[in-house]
């Protein structure tokens, strides 16, 4: 603890974020381009270094967090570098990415504005780069087993990195055309620029992890014969299967899921197009779904230049403080958040017909109506009560050219015949069915991240990735090195 009194003479400051009217017509990402290192060894100072630390139980990987945050403050970025990369592969993702969990935990929120936990985090695997203090790993000899991966999402990345740093022959099987799974075609470009996932895979690579794209197990390859090719399969496929909103005007043109959508317009980040198919361009549309998905539609449709911007939350608008009674402390709080898509929503009004942020909250959608043609051309909704009943009265419409279905995901895909072809069991919501060793039904088949858990974070996603790499590190060899962060079921956030 460097400064016994930093939480009390440092105020909370977060990384700042570009002009709204200047981040909006590019896609770079939303933060100020070196603002957060003058600043950050102020806010590590603001850790107390707690007796009992709740935010490592409030975080899945278990992170270090007052170790780096002193080492943070003290500028000592090589040990800083090494304590967070101890128990996280991709710091650069989850500092970007994760909601923060942590900082719910954080002792200091009790009464205070949390440390900046997640901007520390970034700020060191930022430096790490920069300083060459995350090198390439590889192994000092290979153990002769073979591993493959299905998926490269964060959960298959981690498992693969740990499995490769074991000594273990690593192949990676990924269905798309690039690496990344979501990450790289569900995650805007103005959230994580994709620069910071290819230089993981560079260092990927160089320690001998071997990729295939564009090669879909259970399709483009039989999954029996990839079974029998390696001593151990791990699938992480994630939850891609998304949910479905059966209601009257379904079938209408214009209304495509939100997976649909986004990584069309991360292929002309990418380059492979020029205009999506689906451009949001001089088009009034509605997001329903109050989640990241949906805010992630949100700033691509800004982006894109949307005549209006709707987004559709069948929840109550949360308060602006924790709820004492029902969320506790250290819970995760369900508190009203302000994303830089809703800021950009709201200065620049492309949503007149919801709140300030473009979210309408307590709303339920209906059906849709279309033109003779065919085409959705009006949504129609209704306000709910704290149960989700509608109450009578408030039915409205409001028009929609472009309808985007972002109510997440029940579990892993099954159109490519691979949990068919092994033969896996299946859970009755959808996941695959596996054992405390993330072991499934099929002897050298184990599974991990959303494809077991549902829908989930991503630091829950590195963490069980890293956990199956241990899993199947013992299995091989009888025992493992390897940090085994948590089990295999659902825990509580925080306690």
């Amino acid at each position: 603890m460097a400064d016994p009194k930093g939480f009390l003479s440092t105020p909370r400051q977060e990384w700042p974020r570009r002009p709204v009217e200047e981040r909006v017509r590019d896609w770079d990402e939303v933060y100020v381009p070196g603002a957060l290192l003058p600043i950050i060894s102020k806010q590590a100072d603001r850790c107390m270094d707690c007796g009992v630390p709740f935010c490592h139980q409030a975080c899945p990987l278990g992170n270090l967090i007052p170790e780096w945050n002193d080492l943070v403050s003290r500028e000592d970025w090589r040990a800083a570098s090494d304590r967070l990369h101890a128990t996280n592969n991709f710091p650069e993702f989850t500092g970007r990415l994760c909601p923060a969990p942590c900082e719910a935990g954080c002792v200091l929120a009790i009464n205070q504005p949390a440390v900046t936990i997640k901007n520390v985090e970034c700020a060191i695997a930022d430096r790490a780069w920069e300083e060459g203090f995350a090198p390439p790993r590889p192994p000092d000899r290979l153990s002769g087993r073979t591993v493959a991966v299905i998926g490269s999402g964060p959960t298959g990345l981690a498992a693969a990195q740990q499995l490769t740093r074991a000594g273990h022959t690593v192949a990676v099987y990924e269905k798309d055309d690039r690496l990344g799974g979501l990450m790289r075609y569900g995650i805007p470009e103005f959230k994580m620029e994709k620069r910071h996932l290819e230089r993981r895979l560079e260092q990927m690579r160089a320690e001998g992890t071997k990729f295939r794209t564009s090669t879909a197990v259970g399709r483009d390859i039989g999954a029996a014969e990839l079974r029998a090719r390696h001593d151990a399969l791990v699938i992480a496929t994630g939850a891609t299967a998304w949910r479905e909103l059966d209601i009257p005007g379904r079938e209408l043109a214009g209304v495509h899921q939100a997976m649909e959508y986004l990584p069309l317009a991360n292929r002309v980040c990418e380059g492979d197009l020029e205009v999506s198919p689906l451009s949001a361009a001089g088009r009034h549309v509605v997001i329903v779904g109050g989640g990241d998905t949906g805010a992630d539609c949100l700033g691509t449709a800004v982006r894109e230049g949307a005549a209006s911007v709707t987004q559709l939350d069948i929840y109550a608008q949360p308060g602006a403080e924790r709820d004492e009674d029902a969320e506790p402390w250290p819970t995760y709080p369900k508190v009203y958040r302000l994303s830089a898509a809703h800021q950009e929503a709201g200065e620049l009004r492309t949503a007149p017909a919801a709140d300030a942020d473009a979210r309408l909250f307590a709303a339920s959608t209906l059906r849709f109506t279309g033109d003779e043609d065919g085409h959705v051309r009006e949504l129609h909704l209704v306000e709910v009560d704290a149960g989700r009943r509608p109450v009578p009265g408030t039915e409205r419409t409001l028009p929609a050219d472009l309808v985007l279905l972002a109510l997440g995901f029940s579990g892993p895909d099954r159109g490519d015949g691979l949990i068919d072809q092994l033969g896996i069991d299946l859970a009755p919501r959808g996941t695959i069915v596996r054992d405390p060793d993330f072991a499934t039904n099929v002897p050298g088949v184990f599974v991990a991240g959303d494809a077991a858990r549902g829908q989930s974070l991503i630091v829950w996603a590195i963490a069980e990735g890293r956990a199956v790499a241990a899993a199947v590190d013992r299995r091989l060899t009888g025992s493992s090195r390897l940090p085994a962060p948590i089990g295999p079921y659902d825990r509580p956030m925080t306690v």
